[in-house]
């Protein structure tokens, strides 16, 4: 299905926690890409720091900018979030602030490497969390890669002001880098106001809503048990359907003037 991006809106939180919820409810394989620069927040939070070593963005920028090699290295930075099948996976975030540095002058070349997951054996989507844009270099080149851009806010109507800059900032960058339109969308978070409301307001449709369920996020901000059937993991397993369909349309809109211009030969 290709790359699906979350961004969160200036002052609204949640990014994180709808990013993991799709993940642990996605029916393919996924991958959870952490692109924060500000930091990673899935290792020590919902995986309690449980693990051997270093792993991760961090470490895996490092190597490839000493050795360049990627797609090798990628797959041992992984850690199975549902061990062991590896069809759920998450590629932390980093850990230290120094370690920023090394992946930033990277974020073209791991957009690429996203992008190109789908086509592997066995294909992969991949959701990347890309945290907020007011940091020291976001992930723009990650944003503009992805198939669909999920603006992650709260449905209240201080949210909503909140999250104008930032959509405003995602649609100046996307004219400026003649980014297709189409791939940006509104995710809520909690209760507020109406899709409609909201939509309105910032001008774009939403895409989803998921609801107000503070033990569910509670689990996936700090570890737990994760229960399927809660009202947070059923309306995140259940976006994956106007995703898909969303990027469907995308790509036949996007390919339509070609075939049309293919008829005249092909008779």
């Amino acid at each position: 299905m290709a790359v699906v991006a979350f961004v969160s809106a200036k002052g609204s939180p949640g990014v994180t926690t709808a990013a993991l919820a799709c993940t642990l409810s996605w029916h393919r394989r996924v991958i959870l890409a952490e692109c924060d620069p500000a930091g990673g927040s899935v290792l020590a939070g919902y995986l309690g720091g449980a693990l051997g070593g270093p792993r991760g963005i961090g470490e895996l920028a490092v190597g490839e900018l000493r050795d360049g090699n990627l797609e090798t290295s990628f797959w041992s930075q992984l850690v199975d979030l549902d061990a062991p099948k590896r069809e759920r996976l998450l590629l932390p975030g980093v850990v230290d602030p120094a370690q920023a540095g090394s992946v930033t002058p990277l974020w073209q070349r791991f957009a690429d490497f996203f992008n190109e997951l789908e086509r592997g054996q066995p294909a992969y989507d991949v959701l990347v969390d890309c945290g907020r844009l007011q940091v020291v270099a976001p992930p723009w080149p990650i944003l503009r890669a992805a198939a669909i851009v999920l603006v992650v806010t709260g449905a209240h109507l201080s949210d909503v002001s909140s999250a104008r800059s930032t959509v405003k900032a995602i649609e100046r960058d996307f004219a400026e880098h003649r980014v297709p339109p189409g791939s940006l969308r509104l995710l809520l978070v909690g209760n507020g106001h109406s899709r409609g409301e909201v939509s309105k307001a910032l001008g774009l449709p939403v895409i989803a809503h998921l609801p107000h369920d503070p033990r569910t996020a509670e689990v996936l901000s700090h570890g737990g048990t994760v229960r399927a059937k809660r009202p947070l993991m059923n309306a995140a397993g259940a976006l994956e359907v106007p995703i898909r369909t969303l990027l469907d349309r995308r790509r036949a809109r996007l390919t339509w003037p070609m075939t049309v211009q293919e008829v005249p030969h092909a008779v």
